[in-house]
């Protein structure tokens, strides 16, 4: 008797384990993760940005209600999204990265507009302007796939020309965004196709090849250009006097916002730093600002958060029978959460400044409509998933 409870008792115990990579669980986990990121996300662009409006002599709602207006349209977008079939998405995806890449292609020309060096932007300066960037990510997201899936079908005939497709397109992508002095953004796509590849069948002696190239090529992309070689540097060595009000400022009071939050955070709305101390506070260092009014469980519980949406769009990628819809799955993760310890890692120093928003979270139309929508293709490739297909259908009916 004595075992069989003991058993039984082991038995509940493996059924709690095994329920944190249950799809249907994951699937309702990243959708109350997206969600909770979003709304916290416009609380911490009103409290971050109010000051700001108000010494440019605007409202100090301006931010927030723009960020609302984007996060409303995010989730309209993200549930259109969500519905589209999955046959869909394949049969539009090359369509679709064509765009991004012209759109892309068109912030090199008088259309373009540059915001703090980087000409990553086009439309209207004050009126309306958007990241194409943005669309880029999405699009590597849904195309790569599904080309690496069929250049892998052709590698025994064909050899390493079957990858040529593949690789010729991302190489273009990575070009115009790095043309535009983005190095943040081609650090994403660059994390997006590296998995695609990885995870579809490229070969692993070329892949590497490819890695050292990659890393030769950035290296010197770095090393021409004075202001990055001084941005770098601050970030792994002790800044000089001269550096505390110029390539160190925004590291050392990004520092301060963290360190001064302790435990519990000086509460939303006390931030120090947000004075017009911390430059884009409500943009790329937001997480500075959560880590002042929140302190670190705030900003623990948006981390855990962030490893909540990877390990539920993972698990569920891993229990998928196509291929595609996982690696779908995968690159989609791997953007977002990417994305998020690459702006998290700035904020506490780890990284260089480099200007990569944190997503759901910052202040942007561009990344945070795009990070929804992404959301909703996620949700759209998990439905494939024979029981949570099953479940959520059971919840619609």
């Amino acid at each position: 008797m004595h075992d069989g409870h003991d058993s039984n008792h082991d038995d509940r115990g493996s059924r709690g384990i095994r329920a944190l990579s249950n799809p249907l669980w994951c699937y309702h986990g990243f959708r109350i993760a997206v969600v909770a990121l979003t709304c916290f996300g416009v609380i911490m662009v009103f409290s971050s940005s109010s000051v700001t409006m108000i010494s440019l002599g605007v409202s100090p709602w301006k931010q927030a209600i723009s960020q609302g207006i984007y996060c409303v349209m995010g989730f309209v977008l993200g549930i259109i999204a969500a519905h589209v079939p999955l046959k869909t998405y394949r049969r539009f995806s090359f369509p679709l990265i064509c765009c991004a890449i012209v759109l892309q292609l068109v912030t090199l020309t008088p259309l373009g507009v540059s915001v703090n060096g980087n000409a990553g932007w086009i439309g209207i300066p004050g009126v309306f302007t958007m990241q194409p960037a943005e669309v880029v990510k999405l699009s590597l997201c849904v195309w790569m796939p599904a080309a690496v899936e069929r250049s892998t079908s052709r590698y025994e005939a064909d050899g390493i020309r079957a990858y040529a497709k593949p690789a010729g397109v991302f190489a273009l992508c990575l070009l115009s965004v790095m043309a535009g002095q983005d190095l943040g953004t081609a650090m994403i796509l660059v994390f997006i196709g590296a998995v695609a590849m990885l995870i579809g069948g490229f070969p692993l002696r070329w892949f590497f090849g490819i890695v050292v190239l990659l890393v030769v090529f950035i290296v010197a992309f770095v090393v021409t250009s004075p202001n990055r070689m001084k941005r770098i540097l601050a970030a792994y060595k002790p800044c000089t006097s001269d550096d505390v009000a110029g390539v160190c400022y925004q590291a050392i009071h990004a520092k301060y916002a963290m360190g001064s939050g302790g435990l519990l955070g000086v509460g939303i709305g006390n931030s120090r730093e947000k004075w017009n101390y911390l430059p884009e506070a409500h943009n790329d260092f937001i997480f500075a600002i959560i880590g002042e009014e929140t302190g670190f469980i705030g900003a623990v519980m948006v981390i855990v958060l962030f490893a909540i949406l990877g390990w539920c769009l993972v698990c569920v990628a891993l229990q998928m029978k196509n291929r595609y819809v996982a690696m779908v799955l995968v690159c989609i993760a791997m953007w977002l959460v990417g994305q998020a310890l690459v702006n998290i890692m700035v904020v506490i120093g780890f990284l260089p400044v480099m200007g990569v928003p944190l997503p759901f979270v910052s202040a942007g139309g561009s990344s945070l409509i795009m990070c929804l929508i992404a959301a909703g293709v996620g949700v759209s490739m998990m439905r494939v998933h024979p029981q949570i297909n099953a479940g959520t259908s059971t919840l619609n009916s």
